[in-house]
């Protein structure tokens, strides 16, 4: 498949009617008209062994998951956005939209890899990380990461004392780090996010009250999810 490289809610205010197959209206997040000088990653290589089936092909709206992210993150004012996946899945082949999918490489690691993966392939200097199981997050959450991002410097949100570093902004600079956190077996998100805090390459946003629910992760079926 052309573009495959191999490495490591509710609609919001300002959606716009988006004809789908069939004739059928669905709503899909506004895109910014300039975009912005970022990458973006679809992380979506778990094994969903909690839930039980495939969480990139739940629906939130109608939608799959997939293409919801995808879809925030365009509207966030994406440069690129990419898809990070198993090889073995095989509903990527019928993921269109992306500008390329990262095919993990190894079988332990975790979402670390999808993140080492997707800094290492991105074209600008800042990637946004996007888990596929969040599906109420919006693209203004990126837009307010962004905001607090600079040169060399990323953007992650925190709620009680934990980083929430699958809705987060990463810095390019930040990639060696990352790669050498999977040579070390080092696999966890939080820790690799505490090391770019402390070294001034991740700048800390805490989650407001209002923004908390953007977070619901779907782990397990439940009613919400379709699945339970």
């Amino acid at each position: 498949m052309p573009g495959e490289a191999r490495g490591g809610g509710a609609p919001e205010v300002g959606d716009l009617p988006e004809a789908g197959r069939g004739g059928s209206v669905r709503c899909v997040p506004a895109a910014m008209s300039i975009p912005l000088p970022l990458s973006a990653v679809v992380v979506s290589g778990g094994r969903s062994s909690r839930m039980g089936r495939e969480k990139a092909l739940l629906e939130a709206g109608g939608v799959p998951l997939w293409r919801r992210q995808r879809d925030v993150l365009r509207a966030a004012g994406a440069a690129e956005v990419l898809l990070s996946v198993r090889a073995e899945q095989a509903w990527r082949r019928e993921a269109e939209g992306f500008d390329g999918q990262l095919l993990d490489a190894v079988e332990v690691g975790g979402p670390l890899i999808g993140v080492t993966a997707g800094l290492e392939r991105a074209g600008e200097r800042h990637l946004a990380v996007l888990a596929v199981d969040l599906p109420q997050l919006p693209a203004e959450w990126f837009r307010r990461l962004w905001a607090e991002c600079a040169p060399g410097v990323g953007a992650v949100g925190r709620r009680d004392g934990f980083f929430e570093p699958l809705a987060a902004i990463y810095p390019k600079e930040l990639m060696l780090d990352a790669c050498e956190a999977l040579v070390r077996a080092e696999f966890s998100l939080q820790n690799f996010v505490a090391a770019g805090v402390a070294a001034g390459r991740i700048r800390v946003r805490e989650i407001a009250a209002g923004e908390a629910g953007w977070f619901e992760n779907w782990n397990e079926p439940t009613p919400r999810s379709g699945a339970g």
